[in-house]
């Protein structure tokens, strides 16, 4: 167990997964006092979780300088799919038109290693039993007796999240219709391998690099909610192969389902949801990662200036009405792949039509940035097909020599690029928050799906690497932009 370095810090994460992980250094990044509580007394995780990243993902890790941290440990490969239907994006215009197959725990032990480098504490073997909020600050009572404090508190925790529901937030949806076992075990004799669909469900059997056999198996019945044990195992293979080759020894045995829930808000005063805390679905697909972290990006740098007092606390509200439709959209297609992965004279002929779509150019384009993450856009208005969508990681010639875009961002500050005449804009009012770059890029400026658009006078990107800005020879709006996304103008 953690030894408590301090009772009281600005924001306390709860859950040192991805998301949490991923939160933590982004507020670190930004100066603030964050601790991050976690019940796990290491950071090892007990079998089989989320399998890799999807390129939105490796390009918010890249816009932070850790890509090649992940690069490094893991095997690049079209891992993008709907329904078991592979969809390549090696086409898409993007530094990293792939994605990366690698283990959670890998995931986790090198996001550790890079917050561990910030100085964020983590306090292990600590669990949260309930909290309480005033208007000064959130509570927080550990199961060992003891209690901590903080001004914002986020809930990172899982699907079960005991943050989500101390504070009272409902998590409407769906109940499950399959329930699947996952485990890690040895056998006797040699598996049928790889993987196969039936009336009763999905099913496979694999071989990992240390000799042990992967499992997934539907179960014959939904509902159960003992922890599983080798007997049902055992009984969920003999149903479906006839046999449970002589599992025996294993590492871990765990229950997943179909439940699909989202929590009907991700802020409830000063607390906040993230990650599987606020919404859960089927793996199909693997993207449940991916949208966490992707929640902690775009969490982190609002987060960070409510606590510095750049921005209103108004700000964080942005954080649901943008996020909260993303996670949607992955509950509708996660809810719509289960339902391709059933089995019957129908679903297959259903199947055989989706496959035939999704092999044409167009639609396979739309399903793969959809399922990669690369297409997401946030309603901040009409405008350039830019606004509201990632910024393209161009390369730029500036005065400072040759840079990335992905580059300027890896302090987690927002940047204003002018691509017109070097004249300066005139922000000197958010000049101690924004930072500006001249200059020129001769690449065709190109977005998933939309193909190429035009380039613009300037832009302005925001920490989370989307567009908040997008700018013509009048500059019209650019006052508005920087007092909504990174506070009032300082006073002269």
């Amino acid at each position: 167990m953690t030894e408590l370095l301090s009772t009281r810090h600005a924001v306390m994460i709860v859950g040192a997964g991805p998301t949490g992980l991923m939160l933590g250094g982004e507020l670190a990044l930004a100066g603030i006092d964050v601790a991050i509580v976690e019940r796990r007394v290491s950071q090892d995780l007990i079998g089989s979780r989320a399998g890799g990243l999807h390129a939105r993902t490796i390009e918010v890790l890249d816009q932070r300088g850790l890509a090649d941290r992940f690069l490094a440990q893991g095997q690049v490969a079209q891992i993008a799919g709907f329904a078991w239907i592979r969809l390549d994006i090696s086409d898409f215009p993007s530094r990293h038109p792939y994605g990366l197959a690698l283990q959670q725990n890998q995931i986790e032990r090198i996001l550790a290693d890079w917050v561990d480098e910030m100085e964020v504490p983590i306090y292990r073997g600590r669990e949260v039993t309930d909290i309480s909020q005033d208007e000064t600050g959130v509570d927080v009572a550990l199961a060992d007796g003891c209690s901590l404090r903080a001004e914002y508190l986020v809930g990172c925790d899982g699907g079960r999240s005991a943050i989500r529901k101390s504070a009272g937030i409902d998590f409407p949806g769906w109940d499950p219709t399959i329930s699947c076992l996952l485990a890690e075990i040895e056998t006797a004799k040699e598996p049928q391998w790889g993987l196969r669909r039936d009336d009763r469900g999905i099913h496979g059997l694999s071989r990992l690099e240390n000799g042990t056999v992967r499992v997934m198996v539907t179960e014959r019945h939904v509902g159960q909610t003992a922890e599983p044990t080798l007997r049902d195992l055992s009984e969920a293979l003999i149903a479906v192969y006839g046999t449970d080759y002589g599992i025996h020894n294993p590492t871990s045995i765990s229950r997943f389902t179909d439940m699909t829930r989202q929590a009907s808000s991700y802020r409830s005063g000063r607390v906040l949801l993230a990650g599987d805390a606020a919404h859960v679905h089927p793996p199909m697909g693997g993207q449940g990662l991916q949208i966490g972290v992707q929640d902690a990006v775009n969490l982190g740098w609002k987060l960070a200036q409510v606590m510095n007092g750049t921005s209103p606390e108004t700000l964080l509200d942005t954080y649901h009405s943008e996020r909260h439709p993303v996670a949607a959209r992955v509950l509708h297609n996660t809810m719509a792949q289960t339902a391709l992965l059933r089995h019957d004279d129908r679903i297959e002929a259903l199947r055989e039509v989706v496959s035939g779509l999704l092999g044409m150019d167009e639609p396979r384009k739309r399903v793969a940035a959809m399922m990669s993450g690369l297409d997401v856009r946030y309603d901040l208005g009409e405008g350039h097909p830019l606004l509201g969508r990632r910024m393209p990681d161009l390369d730029l010639v500036t005065a400072r020599g040759p840079l990335r875009v992905f580059g300027l961002l890896h302090d987690a500050r927002p940047v204003l690029l002018n691509f017109g005449e070097p004249i300066g804009l005139d922000i000197a009012p958010w000049r101690d928050r924004v930072q500006t770059i001249d200059a020129r890029c001769a690449a065709t400026w190109e977005l998933p799906v939309i193909g190429a658009v035009a380039a613009p006078d300037a832009a302005l990107v925001r920490p989370d690497g989307h567009v908040a800005w997008v700018g013509d020879r009048t500059r019209s709006g650019l006052a508005d932009a920087l007092t909504t996304w990174f506070g009032p103008p300082a006073a002269a």
